[in-house]
């Protein structure tokens, strides 16, 4: 399984239909989720965990992560999802509509257990993100892009992202000052390749380092869009290379001046190659 910085796809299935898990498993996703929390109708929540429960306790072999979406703290079917991820062997617990430190340490209860990713997807829940990403289990930081725009009533057909553009960019900079690996960005709803392009090279540019994913089409595109691309890496490669030759000295390439800082941004690019 890849290191949690690199996973890049995350795919979505509901807990209440396992004929669906196997099929999401051999998607290409890095980490898959079965969601406890809106794909499922409430009278399917005791279902949706005993289906997540027996699919979870089969061996893991090679595929991807394996993740459980648990509800808000505030959530009648909170207290016995939390006892659940405490009883299975997990890769990661996604906690929905996350707001406080104290909602996570109820999920945790004090024990060891498997990294949190908490979602982001209030005004609360960014208000106190600092605190949620400095929280010892936390592993990673999720925007919930679309409850956050219902949250604060912000349009949801904005395509270029521009109402969101502040928030991403802080949770950018609240994952980099809490020492975790790039946050992870919201769906895309629209099937259309383009749109899906699109949104994932911005999140990217922003600095984020996967996205979430609602349907098996969409991985392909995001794991592309999360890889350096073939120029990318040649570039990298030939700043090593010109770097080696000035023996760590700043030299010209291409008629740019290559330093310390432009060496590192190579390095990291070349470490990202999966």
């Amino acid at each position: 399984m890849r290191p949690l910085a690199a996973w890049h796809s995350y795919l979505f299935v509901p807990g209440n239909r396992p004929e669906r898990f196997a099929k999401a498993a051999a998607s290409g996703a890095h980490a898959l989720i079965l969601d406890l929390e809106d794909a499922v109708p409430a009278a399917d929540k005791a279902l949706a965990r005993g289906a997540a429960a027996n699919w979870l306790e089969l061996p893991a072999g090679a595929g991807p992560a394996r993740l459980l979406r648990v509800n808000a703290a505030d959530s009648p079917d909170f207290a016995a999802d939390a006892q659940l991820c405490r009883e299975l062997s997990l890769d990661g617990v996604v906690l929905s509509k996350a707001e406080s430190v104290e909602q996570l340490d109820a999920l945790t209860a004090g024990r060891a257990g498997p990294p949190l990713l908490p979602l982001i997807e209030t005004a609360r829940g960014f208000d106190q993100v600092a605190a949620i990403a400095a929280h010892p289990r936390v592993a990673r930081l999720v925007f919930g892009a679309l409850d956050f725009q219902l949250d604060l009533d912000l349009d949801i057909d904005d395509d270029d992202g521009e109402a969101l553009l502040y928030f991403r960019s802080r949770l950018v900079l609240n994952s980099r000052l809490a020492e975790l690996p790039p946050p992870v960005d919201g769906v895309t709803t629209a099937l259309d390749e383009a749109q899906l392009h699109r949104d994932a090279q911005r999140a990217r540019r922003l600095g984020f380092g996967g996205k979430l994913c609602i349907h098996p089409g969409q991985i392909a595109a995001v794991n592309t869009a999360f890889r350096p691309s073939e120029l990318q890496l040649a570039w990298a490669l030939r700043v090593r290379e010109a770097a080696a030759r000035a023996g760590g000295g700043a030299t010209l390439l291409d008629g740019r001046m290559i330093d310390r800082p432009v060496l590192l941004r190579a390095e990291r690019i070349l470490a990202e190659e999966f």
